[in-house]
C-alpha cells in the first residue's frame, strides 16, 4: 500500500476543503434552505389556493387562529421530521459507519424534497416535508461528527463552523429566491420552482461521499486499522510511517481499546452508579446547548423574519421579503466572524459573547416593538435589532453547538449523544416553528422576552460549567473527564490541557504508540 495515498487526488488542506465544499456546504444548504423558505412561501396566494387549509390572508377570528395552528404545523413538520431522523443515527450512524449515513441522507432529502414540489394534497406536502426533514436530521448528527473526527485538533473548530456559515447561506438562499418567483403571478410555480431548487445541493452529496475519506476514528472503532491509518495520513498529508501519524493513529487506539474493556457502548451507561466518564454531565452539556440555539431565538428570526417584518411591523410586503433577505444574507456575512474567532477566541468565550448580545438585542426588540406597527419609528428601530441579533447568534451559535457537542462526547457514544442532543435542537425548533405564528398574534412583543431571559443564562451557564475544548486533543480531553472530580475542576483542567494534536512527552502517548507497534508487527 502507498504509504502517499489520496482521495480524488486531493491530500490535507486541498481534501478537507473538498470534504467541506462537496458535502458540508451542498448538506448543510439544504437544512437551511428548506427550514427558512416554506415561511414566506406560505404567505402567498398561490400556495394557499392549493392548501386553503393553510389560509391566513383573507379570514378572521376563530378560523385565522385554526388556520394560524394549522400552518405552524405544517412548517413545523419538518422538524419533526429532523427529531426522528437525528434519533436514526443511533441505530445507523455507527453500524454503517459516516459516509454511508450521509448518502442515504441524501437520498431522503431528494425523495422529500420531489414529494414536497409536486403535491396537490396536503398530506402529500406533510409527508415529503417529513421525510425531507428526516434525511436534513442525519446529515445534523452524522456530517458535524464525521468533520470532527477527520479534522486536526488546529483546525476542527473552523471546519466544523462551515456547517453553521452554510446553513445560514441556505436561510439566505431561500428567501432572495421566494422573493425572486414571487413576481410570477397566478401560478403555482411561483412556490413550486422555490422549493424544487434544494434537490440540486442533494445530488451533489450522493455523487460526491464515496469520493471522499471514510472517518478514521470510526475506521479504527471497527477494527479496519489499516484503512483508518491510510486515510489518516491523506488528511493530514503525512507519510504512514511519520512518527507524528503514528502516535495520533496509536492514541486513537488506545482510546478505543480503554472503551472495549467496558460493556458495550450504550447511553444508559450515564446512569450508572459507576460513571467514571461523566457521560451524564457531558450528555447535560450538549443537551442543554442544543436546546440554547433554539431558545435564544435564532429559529424565529430564521424562520419567520417576513412575517415579523410584514405582519407584526407593518413594513409592507416587497419591503418586508427584501428586509427578510437582507436580514438572513447579513446572518450569513456574520458567520465568517464566528469562522475567524472560534480557534483563536475558544468555544466558552464566543458562546458567552453571543449569550449576552443576543439576550441585549431581545430585550431591545420587545420595547421597541410594544410600540405596535402604526409607530413607523418603533418598526425601522425593531427591524435594527434584528440585523443586530445577527451578528451575536451566528458567533456562537450556527455551527458552534454541533461543534461542540461532537468534541465532548467519547468516540464510542460521540454518535448516540450527538443524535440524542441534536434530537433536542430539532424538538425546539419544531416548538418555536408551531407556537410562533401563534404567540405572535396573542402576546406579541412579550414573545421576545421569553428569548431575552433565556439568552441571558447562556454565559452563566458557559462560564461554571463549560470546559474549553478549543484545539485540545479528543482523547486527551476525553481523560480530563474521567479524571476531574468537579465540573469546576474540569474546566480548570482543560484550560491547562497542551493545545495541539499531540501531547508533547505524555504517557499516555507513549504506552499507546507501544500498543500500535506491537499491533503493527503482529
Amino acid at each position: 500500500m502507498s504509504s502517499h495515498s489520496s482521495f480524488m487526488g486531493l491530500r490535507g488542506g486541498a481534501l478537507r476543503a473538498a470534504m467541506i465544499a462537496l458535502i458540508v456546504g451542498p448538506a448543510f444548504t439544504v437544512f437551511g434552505y428548506n427550514q427558512s423558505g416554506l415561511g414566506p412561501l406560505a404567505s402567498l396566494r398561490s400556495f394557499v389556493s392549493v392548501f386553503p387549509q393553510l389560509n391566513t390572508l383573507d379570514v378572521e377570528g376563530a378560523e385565522l387562529d385554526t388556520n394560524s395552528i394549522r400552518k405552524g404545523a405544517v412548517i413545523a413538520s419538518y422538524q419533526i421530521g429532523g427529531l426522528l431522523g437525528a434519533l436514526s443515527c443511533l441505530n445507523v450512524g455507527d453500524r454503517l459507519g459516516r459516509r454511508k449515513t450521509i448518502f442515504m441522507a441524501a437520498i431522503l432529502t431528494i425523495i422529500g424534497e420531489v414529494l414536497q414540489t409536486a403535491s396537490y394534497d396536503l398530506i402529500q406536502f406533510v409527508i415529503g416535508r417529513v421525510i425531507l426533514g428526516f434525511g436534513v436530521g442525519q446529515f445534523s448528527v452524522a456530517i458535524p461528527v464525521w468533520l470532527a473526527e477527520c479534522s486536526s485538533a488546529s483546525h476542527r473548530g473552523r471546519d466544523v463552523i462551515t456547517t453553521g456559515l452554510f446553513m445560514c447561506l441556505g436561510y439566505a438562499l431561500s428567501n432572495w429566491i421566494d422573493f425572486a418567483f414571487y413576481f410570477i403571478k397566478n401560478s403555482s410555480l411561483q412556490w413550486r420552482l422555490p422549493l424544487a431548487v434544494s434537490n440540486v445541493p442533494s445530488l451533489v452529496v450522493t455523487g460526491a461521499i464515496f469520493f471522499l475519506p471514510e472517518s478514521p476514528r470510526w475506521l479504527a472503532s471497527v477494527g479496519q486499522y489499516e484503512q483508518a491509518t491510510t486515510n489518516l495520513a491523506a488528511l493530514r498529508n503525512l507519510s504512514e510511517t511519520d512518527h507524528a501519524l503514528r502516535t495520533e493513529m496509536a492514541q486513537i487506539e488506545s482510546a478505543i481499546e480503554s472503551s472495549a474493556d467496558q460493556k458495550k457502548a450504550s447511553l444508559m451507561e450515564m446512569f450508572s452508579k459507576d460513571d467514571q466518564e461523566k457521560l451524564l454531565y457531558r450528555f447535560g452539556l450538549c443537551f442543554a446547548l442544543q436546546f440554547f440555539q433554539q431558545a435564544c431565538g435564532g429559529g424565529l428570526i430564521s424562520i419567520y423574519a417576513s412575517t415579523i417584518f410584514e405582519e407584526n411591523l407593518g413594513l409592507g410586503t416587497i419591503n418586508s421579503k427584501v428586509l427578510a433577505a437582507a436580514a438572513l444574507t447579513w446572518k450569513f456575512l456574520c458567520c465568517f466572524l464566528a469562522f475567524w474567532a472560534i480557534d483563536r477566541l475558544g468555544r466558552r468565550t464566543v458562546f458567552m459573547i453571543s449569550g449576552t448580545g443576543m439576550s441585549l438585542c431581545m430585550v431591545s426588540l420587545a420595547v421597541s416593538s410594544s410600540f405596535g406597527s402604526e409607530n413607523y419609528s418603533s418598526s425601522i428601530v425593531s427591524a435594527l435589532f434584528l440585523f443586530l441579533f445577527n451578528i451575536f447568534y451566528p458567533l456562537g451559535f450556527l455551527g458552534g453547538n454541533f461543534l461542540y457537542c461532537t468534541e465532548v462526547a467519547p468516540v464510542r457514544l460521540r454518535v448516540a449523544m450527538n443524535s440524542i442532543s441534536t434530537a433536542n435542537h430539532w424538538l425546539w425548533n419544531f416548538v418555536i416553528a408551531l407556537v410562533t405564528p401563534i404567540a405572535l398574534n396573542t402576546i406579541g412583543y412579550r414573545y421576545y422576552i421569553i428569548y431575552a431571559v433565556t439568552s441571558a443564562l447562556i454565559p452563566i451557564g458557559v462560564y461554571f460549567l463549560y470546559p474549553e475544548t478549543m484545539n485540545r486533543n479528543l482523547e486527551l480531553l476525553n481523560s480530563v473527564f474521567r479524571d476531574a472530580s468537579s465540573p469546576r475542576e474540569i474546566v480548570a483542567m482543560a484550560r491547562r490541557l497542551p493545545q495541539g494534536e499531540l501531547a508533547d512527552d505524555d504517557s499516555q502517548s507513549d504506552s499507546a504508540k507501544v500498543k500500535f507497534d506491537e499491533k503493527e508487527m503482529a
